[in-house]
């Protein structure tokens, strides 16, 4: 029964090498079903939030109501934004090429757009409510720097190609 050990012991230690090799990232699929599953929601809190932004801005209400509507719509698009981009980060490093750039422009690009959602509901905190013509002007540079701050967030992906990311993205039902 000794003699049965080593060979046991060698035998693990001989199959466990490769095995600690294997990565646990999860590959291209799985990977890209946890980010569209992470950004569906996220994507639709931001259609909704956009639209209301924009009902908010033609609709007429007084400054101070237009302020606190508009920085609660601020606020939620901020706090989808953070949850999307923890979802994302919950998602790992895909095992592809450059896959730790692909994942970390995915979460600098959220973390950026959530910022500038942030950025938004501060500036709009801050203005004063009169003159109500003023307000109106000021609010339109604050949604000008929110649209400037979340253009420049976008993920660039020319330069973080993955073939096997672009076919799941393209073929799972999670991502379209």
């Amino acid at each position: 029964m000794r003699a049965v050990r080593p060979i046991t012991l060698a035998l693990v230690l001989v199959l466990a090498a490769p095995l600690a090799g294997c990565s646990s990232q999860p590959g291209a699929q799985a990977w890209a079903a946890l980010v569209c599953t992470a950004l569906s929601p996220w994507r639709s809190e931001i259609d909704t939030l956009t639209s209301r932004t924009q009902q908010q801005m033609t609709a007429e209400t007084t400054p101070a109501q237009a302020k606190e509507n508009l920085a609660r719509l601020f606020n939620g698009a901020e706090s989808a934004s953070e949850e999307a981009r923890a979802g994302v980060q919950r998602a790992g490093v895909p095992d592809v090429t450059n896959g730790e750039e692909i994942a970390d422009g995915f979460l600098g690009s959220l973390a950026g757009i959530r910022d500038a959602y942030g950025t938004a509901r501060t500036g709009i905190e801050a203005l004063a409510t009169s003159p109500s013509k003023s307000f109106y002007t000021e609010v339109a540079r604050v949604v000008e720097k929110l649209t400037s701050d979340y253009e420049r967030s976008s993920l660039d992906t020319t330069s973080l190609e993955s073939v096997e990311l672009r076919q799941a993205f393209d073929s799972l039902p999670e991502c379209q």
